[in-house]
């Protein structure tokens, strides 16, 4: 969608008292009025509890329909109150993508007995000691559920690996063993061999469990009438399964159906061959870009912004790049902590919001704040008007202006739709001006910053160029003065 943006709905430590999806709906309003096209939901199925955001998946039927792992909601609230968000989002004329974890499960009903081996955890392609037997919580009988929706149950044959054996208390990985079982070999060769990322790494090689999460997916999409998926820790899972189960939706749901991949590299290579092998069915999230971000929010000093884009999927592979600032892994206290330093997080949405190439994604702890143990405030004020300026001036050609290390700017020319034009400038460092051609037709007319950062007026000069400013540290976004969001 031309201008589209997507809202992901939520950050990592929101409330677990199920109100969630009621709130959702109270802000749908305010989200279409900026332009946001498409909202990314949490992991909306039953997980280890409520406490958990979703990602320790136990059963993907369960919806918040059954009683199971001591509640009938999830986290995030019941069945019924997320069809009802889904009907919501849809009035609005807005796309709802689920987050779709198929990496692992958790939250295992039952304990079983199996021969494993324990291996490096800086190198999982090497053994520690003897295979032996072990004891693990791999059987998943969903008592709550029973047969609705399906039959298939899982137990040990359909991991790989898990993290603890009961038996002697030993915490590791451990590599299950088995007929024609063994770490998949098509995902990244980081720690030798990354498939197993945590709890019961699921067998995406096994026969049967192919066949389950294919007719899960059309049940899951039918279920929820979803447009998209965002597709979990794709570094971790076997890519000719990826190829395979992403061909199986598009060849049922057709090409508008959107896929959007987390596969957490900032390798260029590394990304473009992953986007090769899976025939470029998925796009994915612009992990380079935002670790540009924020390496540049750290080192202000001794970043050239002019490099802002290297290494990026947006200079690579535009239509398939979903740019972001901040999401709920990089948050402060996660994991892949890389959070984006405060006084760059406006220039930082300028930057994704205000460009031709990628489909920019907001982050709800951005925009609205995080929790937690380092509360962040929300920057939504700001990225309103960012968000108002894409969806009615941010249109056509795109002419740059990367002018020094600390300043660089571009200029969006407008289409027949939108015959506005948009100067961009943004500055790491001191106070500066970049001369930047907007048109002949323009020379005359005066522009002020929409941001409100700075409170001049510049007017276009007989040769259609403007003398644009920006205060330090700051970004400004000039169109004509008067001009109406």
């Amino acid at each position: 969608m031309e201008n589209g943006i997507i809202f992901q709905a939520y950050e990592w430590y929101l409330s677990d008292e199920g109100g969630y999806y009621k709130d959702m709906v109270l802000k749908l309003d305010e989200l279409k009025e900026i332009g946001v096209t498409a909202i990314g939901l949490p992991p909306v199925y039953k997980a280890t509890g409520t406490n958990d955001v979703g990602y320790g998946t136990y059963d993907l039927y369960d919806l918040g329909e059954f009683h199971q792992r001591g509640s009938v909601r999830t986290k995030y609230g019941t069945k019924e109150e997320l069809k009802y968000l889904i009907s919501e989002i849809h009035k609005r004329e807005m796309s709802v993508y689920a987050d779709v974890v198929l990496n692992h499960k958790a939250g295992a009903d039952r304990a079983e007995r199996f021969e494993a081996v324990l291996v490096d955890e800086k190198d999982r392609t090497k053994e520690v000691g003897e295979v032996h037997e072990i004891e693990a919580w791999t059987a998943f009988d969903f008592p709550g559920r029973g047969d609705t929706y399906s039959k298939f149950k899982w137990n040990y044959n359909h991991f790989t690996g898990v993290d603890f054996d009961n038996l002697t208390g030993t915490k590791g990985i451990f590599r299950i063993i088995g007929e024609n079982k063994g770490w998949s070999l098509g995902v990244s060769g980081e720690k030798g061999n990354f498939d197993y990322l945590m709890f019961a790494d699921i067998d995406l090689s096994h026969p049967a469990v192919v066949e389950e999460l294919k007719a899960w997916a059309l049940w899951f999409i039918d279920e929820l009438d979803l447009d998209g998926f965002r597709m979990d820790a794709l570094k971790h899972m076997d890519k000719v399964f990826v190829k395979d189960f992403l061909s199986h939706i598009k060849e049922a749901k057709g090409d508008k159906f959107y896929i959007l991949g987390e596969y957490w590299s900032n390798n260029e290579e590394e990304n473009n061959r992953f986007l090769e092998e899976i025939d470029f069915k998925s796009d994915l999230f612009d992990v380079g870009l935002h670790f540009n971000l924020h390496q540049a929010s750290q080192n202000s000093g001794d970043y050239d912004l002019r490099q802002i884009f290297d290494g990026s999927l947006v200079k690579s592979h535009p239509s398939q790049a979903v740019s972001f600032v901040d999401n709920h892994d990089s948050q402060l206290g996660q994991s892949l902590q890389s959070w984006v330093a405060p006084w760059f997080k406006e220039i930082a949405y300028g930057i994704i919001l205000l460009r031709k190439e990628g489909y920019p994604c907001i982050f709800y702890g951005d925009y609205y704040g995080t929790k937690g143990e380092n509360p962040q405030e929300g920057l939504k004020d700001k990225i309103d008007i960012l968000a108002k300026v894409r969806k009615d001036f941010a249109h056509g050609e795109q002419q740059d202006y990367f002018q020094s290390t600390s300043s660089i700017g571009w200029v969006r020319l407008g289409d027949e739709d939108h015959p506005h034009k948009c100067a961009t400038l943004i500055s790491s460092g001191d106070s500066d001006t970049i001369k930047m051609f907007l048109g002949e037709e323009e020379a005359g007319k005066i522009y002020a910053d929409f941001t409100g950062n700075s409170q001049e007026k510049i007017t276009v000069d007989d040769e259609g160029y403007g003398a644009f400013q920006v205060g330090p540290g700051s970004i400004s976004v000039w169109v004509e003065d008067g001009t109406k969001l």
